[in-house]
């Protein structure tokens, strides 16, 4: 196995006048990030990444107002909020001050873009724009992020998160061959982001790996192995429709691991052997360490059990990928994140598996692992 670890694809190979936004809005745009792909393989064995373009005002101020995106009606329109009504901490966002629960806008609006890779990942063969996937919903209307696909007997099942003034939710689409996508429609309600579907079936009935959010969380006694906050969850359907949480938990976030800040879901779980006897579902997760605007992003992983994916076979609280500043270096006059690496999309190649990540919110990143990298 020859080692590959790149960007693959970055906001300067974007095209936006190929954008599904151009022409529809009164004003410059350009790509914040194009980043955070889902990942699968198709029928010609070539990859598909579907990446996250998050495309924001050029000059979202002016007249003393911030001006953001928002998709409505089968068009785009731009809303402005005064600049005394705001505060802007994060890059990606804005709070909106405002009596009652906290409110968040954002300074892009997120679509998909499928790009097809070479069968082993290293290489851009075409962008599909004739196929991006754009709001068709109203819980949609700021905006589709972060994929991931999952390849289930004859069908392809992508979950992405919908974001809107009444919720934040996932939605999923369906396809037979990864490129025409259908919307199937919110499948987990508000604050559950990061839905991965294994890739397979489990005594017959679809699984998820779930990331339920909130602002409160009950403490784990003292002494406890465990740390309270945001955890991966499990969940089980008949249909990928209609779910239901499992009883027992999932992945937890260690009590002083660097790591346990927060944690998530990454990629889809895979059924796979790593060559040493041990056989089950690989996931790859993200874990955030305190540091900087946002948090230190790493991945990290762990095999559940075959037909048990409640059960951790093995793990490693060691990072198995981290943010590569030397990949983003040529694009330091794009960056506005730093010491994030989100791994999204993974493919089994055999001896090796391949990991399609978002680096920085900014770009697209390949990495091949060997399986042997999978010990403690």
């Amino acid at each position: 196995m020859a080692f590959f670890d790149a960007l693959i694809l970055t906001p300067h190979d974007i095209d936006l006048a190929r954008s599904p936004l151009a022409g529809r809005i009164a004003a410059e745009t350009y790509v914040l990030g194009a980043f955070n792909p889902g990942m699968t393989r198709l029928a010609n064995g070539n990859l598909l990444l579907m990446v996250r373009i998050a495309e924001a005002l050029r000059t979202p101020v002016r007249d003393g107002h911030i001006h953001a995106i928002r998709w409505a009606d089968g068009g785009y329109r731009l809303d402005a909020w005064p600049l005394d009504r705001i505060e802007t901490s994060d890059p990606r966002t804005f709070d909106v001050l405002d009596k009652g629960a906290r409110a968040l806008a954002l300074t892009s609006l997120s679509w998909l873009l499928p790009v097809e890779l070479s069968g082993d990942g290293t290489r851009v063969v075409t962008i599909h724009y004739d196929r991006a996937i754009t709001p068709r919903a109203s819980y949609q209307c700021y905006g589709i992020e972060d994929a991931r696909i999952s390849r289930i007997g004859d069908r392809y099942l992508m979950t992405t998160c919908s974001v809107s003034p009444e919720r934040q939710a996932t939605s999923l689409y369906s396809s037979a061959d990864a490129l025409d996508w259908r919307l199937e429609g919110i499948v987990l309600d508000h604050q559950n982001k990061d839905m991965l579907l294994f890739e397979g079936l489990i005594d017959g009935r679809y699984w998820a790996q779930t990331r339920p959010l909130g602002d409160l969380y009950f403490a784990y006694p003292p002494g406890s192995d465990w740390r309270s906050g945001p955890s991966i969850n499990l969940a089980s359907s008949p249909d990928a429709l209609h779910w239901k949480p499992c009883d027992r938990p999932g992945i937890r976030a260690r009590a002083g691991a660097p790591a346990s800040a927060r944690i998530g879901g990454g990629t889809p779980p895979i059924l796979t052997d790593l060559g040493d006897g041990r056989r089950g579902w690989l996931s790859l997760w993200h874990g955030v360490e305190p540091g900087g605007a946002v948090g230190i992003y790493r991945t990290y992983w762990s095999l559940l059990d075959a037909d048990d994916p409640s059960i951790t076979l093995a793990g490693s609280e060691a990072p198995l990928i981290e943010p590569a500043p030397q990949l983003t270096a040529p694009l330091g006059a794009l960056m506005y994140l730093d010491n994030i690496v989100f791994s999204t999309g993974i493919v089994d190649a055999g001896d090796h598996v391949i990991v399609a990540s978002g680096e920085a919110d900014l770009a697209c990143r390949i990495t091949y692992l060997a399986k042997t990298d999978f010990r403690q």
